[in-house]
């Protein structure tokens, strides 16, 4: 919760900080930047969202298209304002000249011609009459000079917008390394939606027996990482199969699910035959199967058994496509569990192993059955 505080408390900075940078420029710096900065992030990610079907990318792309919009209408209106009052200044300063001159042929037409005096006879009063009176308007105060009209510096203009372009990029190149995202975690792969596919006739029973896909996603859980004792792995690869029993000719359904670790593999299969797990058990023992040990899972009979996985390769390059031997594998760790409390038939194997030999503990898969039995229905009575 702490970090999840502090992440929230930097982006709310950062994003005040841009803001108060942003609101700094000038007004033509200013709108075409954010015009080009939300043309590009819009159509990029609604690019993304029909792509992907994103619903949610959908709406976050369209709300920049409609920011980029009205600013777009904005700096329309503004380039409208600025063109009609450019055309406007010089007919209003040609009225003004008008307006003025004939006042002042008016005023001149209204003067009494002086009089010839003596030259001695001149005062000083009307020595000084003789000054330029300041200019008037139509009946109005002294018309004051116009002050000089502020220049854009562009200098200073550009600066800005290169630092804010600057900043932008900064914030962005840093950001991945002070606030750890989860963004930048591999995402875990999703089990297939293979809803067309034509099921064999053993799933067609009633009740009907699970599907390779809905085991694989009980299986494909987000804690079961955790639950192997490697916390910090993503699972590579996913599968689910409808699988039926060998030599049952279809009638035995077995589906199968996997998650693959780069530590661990994990495979749970569930088996609906007529077997119980006593009969199961006499059958290890017959098998190459090592460490057999009975116990109780969630009031189920249960077995832990292990044995060798089987190593092939195939080899599709050249005409024939051959591949090498059947080798044995790394060592795999079994508990099997009966699909029901009072072990009617049929069982649900979950099997663990990894490609360096290494097995987590018995406790580990007992911990597994724990979470993945509970999703997977019992089997009634017959």
């Amino acid at each position: 919760m702490a970090s999840i505080t502090a992440d929230v408390i930097l982006f709310w900075c950062d994003r005040r900080m841009l803001g108060f940078l942003i609101r700094r420029l000038p007004f033509w710096v200013r709108e075409p930047l954010l015009i080009a900065v939300g043309s590009v992030f819009g159509v990029r990610i609604m690019y993304l969202a029909f792509s992907d079907h994103d619903r949610v990318a959908a709406g976050i792309g369209l709300v920049f298209i409609v920011f980029t919009a009205i600013r777009v209408y904005v700096v329309i209106r503004a380039l409208r304002a600025r063109r009609h009052s450019g055309q406007a200044a010089p007919g209003a300063a040609a009225a003004g000249d008008a307006v003025a001159q004939a006042q002042a042929q008016a005023q001149a037409q209204a003067q009494p011609q002086p009089q010839p005096q003596h030259p001695l006879a001149l005062q000083p009063q009307h020595a000084l009459s003789l000054q330029p009176e300041p200019e008037t308007g139509a009946g109005g105060p002294p018309a004051r000079p116009r002050a000089p009209e502020e220049k854009h510096n562009a200098w200073g203009q550009a600066f800005a917008a290169v630092a804010v372009f600057g900043a932008i990029g900064a914030v962005l190149w840093l950001s991945p390394r002070f606030v750890p995202s989860e963004n930048n975690k591999p995402q875990a792969p999703s089990c297939s939606d293979e809803t067309d596919e034509m099921l064999p006739k053993a799933y067609k029973g009633s009740p009907r027996p699970v599907t390779g896909e809905e085991l694989c996603n009980v299986l494909n859980r987000t804690d079961l990482a955790t639950l192997l004792g490697t916390p910090g792995e993503t699972a590579t690869t996913v599968s689910g199969t409808n699988n039926t029993a060998p030599l049952t000719d279809e009638k035995v359904a077995q589906p199968e699910a996997e998650v693959k670790f780069d530590t661990y593999t994990v495979q749970v299969s569930a088996t609906y035959d007529d077997l119980s797990t006593d009969q199961y058990v006499k059958l290890m023992k017959f098998g190459n199967e090592q460490n057999i040990r009975t116990l109780k899972v969630l009031g189920r009979p249960a077995v832990l058994a292990s044995d060798y996985t089987m190593k092939f390769e195939i080899n599709l390059g050249g005409s024939g496509g051959t591949g090498g031997p059947v080798e044995q594998g790394p060592l795999a760790r079994t508990l099997s569990v009966a699909l029901d409390r009072h072990d009617r038939g049929g069982f649900c194997d979950i099997t663990v192993w990894s490609t360096s030999g290494a097995l987590p503990n018995d406790s580990v898969l007992v911990d597994i059955a724990e979470k993945v039995l509970p999703k997977i229905p019992e089997r009634t009575a017959r």
